[in-house]
């Protein structure tokens, strides 16, 4: 009998630190309640999130912005205004700080404009170590087994079409490519800017397709640390890169972008 009320004990103990665990888990996800709301950079998208407790709602604008003060432009709509858990994925940020905020309009005619978020990275995924050389050979081959080519070597470090002069045959000299200390991908197939003295120098970053064809720039990095979302830059593989500081180069090198990432 006491062997018994021992078990019994014991389960109900098991069972009521599950229960803790679980609850903790569910206030650690608990969304922010409208107005409010949550920016997160997640694998191939910005996901904003809220729980509202307004209803007559006609509709639920959602408005974007890289300096958080102008230029903000409607990028879509909540497609459901009247729902208690709402939700809307950004599928194409844009280059640097991605800034939102939400225009609601009421069935009545009334309006009124959120405070302004900024995106962040999603802590719930583990995307802070780099990937190494063995991640992108790794990477490559699985992309070659879903039938998609991609060199295996990185590219040559040209960063502008048309500008490689004529020269003699070049030398055969091995490079071995590793990732950079300032731009570099993750786990999660996202492109990492880390410039720690962003606020204090003037930075520019291009980015560039192997032939060395331009595909967009960040003309002044004012955070020491930035997320690039992999779908900015439209397909897998090698892209080139260009850091300047003040005005003078302070690297060219390169960086891969898997076709499958890992969370």
């Amino acid at each position: 009998m006491k062997q018994l009320s021992r078990i019994f004990i014991v389960t109900v103990l098991a069972l009521s630190a599950l229960a803790f665990s679980a609850q903790a888990q569910q206030a650690q996800k608990a969304l922010p309640v409208f107005p409010e709301f949550s920016a997160l950079i997640q694998t191939g998208k910005i996901r904003l999130e809220f729980i509202s407790g307004f209803r007559d709602v006609k509709s639920i604008g959602v408005q974007r912005s890289l300096d958080s003060v102008l230029n903000f432009n409607t990028i879509g709509y909540i497609s459901n205004p009247g729902d208690i858990r709402c939700s809307y994925d950004d599928g194409k940020p844009l280059p640097g700080s991605n800034y939102y905020r939400m225009l609601i309009i009421f069935n009545n005619g009334r309006y009124f404009f959120t405070k302004v978020v900024l995106a962040v990275p999603d802590s719930s995924i583990n995307d802070r170590e780099k990937l190494t050389a063995a991640d992108v050979k790794a990477a490559i081959a699985a992309a070659k087994a879903a039938g998609i080519a991609t060199s295996t070597t990185p590219p040559p470090v040209v960063t502008d079409k048309g500008a490689v002069k004529e020269k003699e045959a070049p030398k055969e000299e091995k490079i071995v490519w590793h990732p950079s200390n300032y731009i570099y991908t993750t786990a999660d197939g996202n492109v990492n800017i880390k410039l720690p003295d962003a606020p204090n120098k003037k930075y520019i970053v291009k980015f560039y397709e192997p032939d060395g064809t331009f595909l967009f720039d960040i003309k002044e990095v004012k955070e020491p640390f930035l997320i690039l979302e992999k779908a900015i830059f439209l397909h897998a593989g090698w892209f080139n890169f260009e850091i300047l500081e003040d005005g003078k180069v302070l690297e060219k090198w390169n960086v891969f972008i898997p076709l499958i990432y890992r969370n």
